[in-house]
């Protein structure tokens, strides 16, 4: 991988107190995703999308209104899904999101949040890209971990 490609994916990792699958079901429930976007980027996801497989595909509305399919490349239940956003219709331009979840014990999870954009081709998309920096990939986590501490999933 050159040093382009290395500075084109950016993560943070941060510990929660929770349980990994309600942590897991916050990140895959397409309709729980605004609720914890740090980049305030997502208004809503219809309810009933939650994906199962790689190769599965769910909607999501964004904040200026436009609607992206997320198809899912990577997917283990509990342990790790990653989408790639595409406008609807066309292929993903190249940039992809990421969730690792490794359970430390039954009320403590390390989450794992990665945007790689290492083949985003798109100029359009590329000041929005490099906005998306390890502090608003950590806000996620910050919100995310509020949600699943508050919510007694720490069981």
């Amino acid at each position: 991988m050159t040093d382009t490609a290395r500075a084109r994916i950016v993560s943070a990792t941060r510990e929660i107190a929770a349980g990994a699958g309600p942590v897991f079901e916050l990140i895959a429930d397409p309709a729980q995703q605004p609720r914890w976007d740090g980049n305030d980027n997502l208004a809503e996801a219809a309810a009933g999308q939650r994906p199962r497989a790689a190769g599965d595909v769910f909607v999501t509305t964004l904040t200026m209104g436009s609607v992206r399919e997320n198809h899912v490349v990577e997917f283990e239940e509990g342990r790790r899904i990653a989408w790639r956003p595409a406008e609807p219709g066309a292929r993903p331009p190249g940039h992809l999101w990421r969730w690792e979840i490794e359970p430390l014990g039954e009320s403590r999870t390390r989450v794992t949040h990665t945007y790689d954009w290492s083949e985003l081709t798109d100029e359009k998309r590329l000041v929005r890209a490099r906005a998306t920096t390890a502090e608003r990939l950590l806000a996620s986590l910050d919100r995310l971990a509020a949600l699943a501490e508050n919510s007694g999933s720490h069981r």
